[in-house]
């Protein structure tokens, strides 16, 4: 590829902000997507939404990172939560619901919202 078509592309592609938000709107819509009976589409929306956490704690994990030390920690942690908790979905002890609302939480703060008070 050219350079002019890979700088075209990075431009259309925007703002890695904009990339990370664009790939939890894509894994939280295939979440609430899931037809709760067909263990194929679960074990699908699972495997991409940990491949998308695995992929942030690989990236937190880092030295190259810019994020403050204590945030890349808290979203590894995280990314260990989205693993161990995506297990007990597969074996039908839990629902996707929280994994939506974690993932919502990290889209707001990808959109720079404020946290809810809750």
């Amino acid at each position: 590829m050219s350079y002019e078509a890979y700088a075209k592309t990075q431009r259309a592609a925007g703002a890695p902000r904009d990339a990370e938000y664009r790939a939890f709107a894509r894994s939280t819509r295939s979440l609430l997507a899931v037809d709760a009976d067909n263990a194929q589409s679960l074990a699908e929306a699972l495997h991409v939404n940990r491949s998308l956490w695995e992929a942030l704690a690989s990236d937190c994990a880092s030295e190259a990172n810019q994020l403050p030390e204590e945030t890349r920690a808290r979203i590894i942690g995280l990314a260990r939560w989205v693993s161990d908790y995506s297990r007990r979905v597969l074996r039908r002890e839990e629902t996707v619901d929280a994994l939506v609302d974690i993932n919502r939480i990290m889209m707001d703060g990808l959109a720079g919202k404020a946290p809810a008070n809750g």
